[in-house]
């Protein structure tokens, strides 16, 4: 399938400030794009686009005092697939796990893992091991949260979510990974585009997507405890331990965030035409809504 990608955000800030945008699909989709990738500044100025060890890519730029209008699209192929399911793929034994996944076992920003260490093993110490475990997991998750707008908190941790009963897809993310790895199961966060391709198209605005992958056999794994039915039309940004690690807009000093639109639309290449999954643009209350540093990652539902 192809899908038309992309973002628009303004963001006011009272002195110039260095920001970080991370809207650029991941490395490991270059050969992908099906057309060239536009980004749109007002006021007008230089930018930089880097890529980090990851392969997640970082649009670098300073923010002048006043109203920034960012705006980012492209195209883009992708499988009309849906996330694998593979009930028979087993664990990775600890001690045969690869080094670089070892670091996906710590607790992180919003993993605290040893919050929530006795809750996994008591629940799930009878679930066999591998993906059996992983999906036993997400039915958990996706059962025990409601997801719910006003739920959203910058600072809010998986024990956190776990205690409200209630959050955005980052917050299913955080859970689930955090009961990944108090299980020994190496888990690392995801975020990207996913809209409403190959769903009903909901009364939500489409917002950058959440979801996670896990270490299993020799490989990783997607899984996805907010929606948890496969899906597709995926378009991975980026990977980080959690979405401290890969917030979509990162300023070194106070910024507000003004609006946020995310496009993520099917383009019909029978009829010339694209079919807007978009859903309506979310738009922010700029009197409500100061962020600093990493905190506009809690946009991400």
């Amino acid at each position: 399938m192809h899908l038309r990608i992309g973002c628009q955000l303004d963001l006011r800030c009272e002195v110039p400030t260095p920001v970080l945008a991370l809207v650029h699909p991941h490395t490991s989709l270059l050969d992908d794009l099906r057309s060239a990738e536009a980004v749109r500044l007002h006021p007008d100025r230089s930018i930089e686009v880097l890529s980090d060890q990851a392969g997640n890519r970082w649009c670098r730029l300073t923010a002048p005092s006043g109203i920034t209008r960012f705006g980012y699209t492209t195209s883009i192929t992708c499988s009309d697939s849906s996330d694998p399911v593979l009930p028979s793929v087993p664990e990775c034994p600890i001690q045969a796990l690869p080094i670089d996944t070892y670091r996906y076992l710590n607790p992180s920003t919003y993993c605290d893992t040893e919050s929530l260490m006795a809750m996994a093993w008591d629940t799930f110490a009878g679930v066999p091991r591998g993906w059996p475990l992983v999906q036993a997991i997400c039915d958990w998750v996706h059962d025990q949260i409601r997801f719910d707008y006003e739920a959203v908190r910058p600072q809010k941790t998986a024990s956190d979510t776990l205690a409200d009963s209630a959050g955005v897809c980052r917050d299913y993310a955080h859970l689930a990974i955090t009961l990944c790895r108090c299980l020994n199961i190496p888990a690392r966060y995801c975020t990207g585009y996913l809209g409403y391709t190959g769903i009903a198209v909901g009364e939500a605005p489409v917002d950058f997507s959440a979801w996670f992958e896990a270490f299993l056999g020799d490989r990783w794994y997607v899984f996805d405890a907010r929606h948890n039915i496969p899906r597709c039309g995926r378009v991975l940004i980026a990977r980080g331990r959690d979405a401290a690690d890969v917030p979509f807009l990162r300023s070194f000093g106070e910024h507000r965030l003004v609006s946020l639109e995310v496009i993520t639309e099917l383009i019909d290449d029978s009829v010339d035409e694209v079919v807007s999954e978009s859903g309506p643009a979310a738009t922010l209350d700029a009197s409500s809504m100061a962020v600093t540093a990493m905190d506009s990652a809690c946009l991400v539902v």
